[in-house]
């Protein structure tokens, strides 16, 4: 059984992240960095200062209220504002796994554990929380094949 954190503000179910993703099977290389999130009390506002300050575009996301998505449209890696009060950690980074389950097991396994429910971006793939094993949260993406 996959240990799981209790649930708290930290680690509520969150459906409809943009682009996320990391390969966690036990002696595999992490893959590339896909997404990030950022979380502050005013995701709007914060959005559009990343925007300004970095020439991301900045777009509402159509699966979830008050997510912002950042594009970088020079094929930098994208990622996405949101309300402090959907996870308490400043910056979240999102890896691309292979399998959503066999890299869950891995996490656990090696002393992380899962952080929230799985979630589908319609389009796109599954995505799910995790947890290393001082509590960082990170986010995972399977991609759809």
């Amino acid at each position: 059984m996959r240990r799981r954190l209790p649930k708290t503000s930290e680690n509520i179910p969150l459906s409809g992240c943009a682009n996320a993703g990391l390969s966690l099977t036990r002696g595999a290389t992490m893959s590339k960095l896909v997404h990030f999130e950022i979380t502050g009390r005013d995701s709007a506002a914060l959005a559009s200062f990343y925007a300004r300050q970095f020439g991301y575009s900045a777009d509402p996301s159509p699966f979830v209220p008050d997510y912002h998505l950042l594009k970088a449209d020079d094929g930098g890696v994208s990622g996405a504002v949101m309300p402090r009060t959907n996870k308490d950690q400043t910056v979240i980074l999102w890896f691309e796994v292979a399998d959503l389950d066999a890299s869950l097991d891995a996490i656990v396994a090696a002393g992380g554990a899962v952080a929230g429910e799985r979630n589908e971006i319609p389009g796109e793939g599954h995505v799910q929380y995790a947890a290393d094993p001082e509590g960082n949260i990170i986010g995972l993406k399977q991609p759809l094949l």
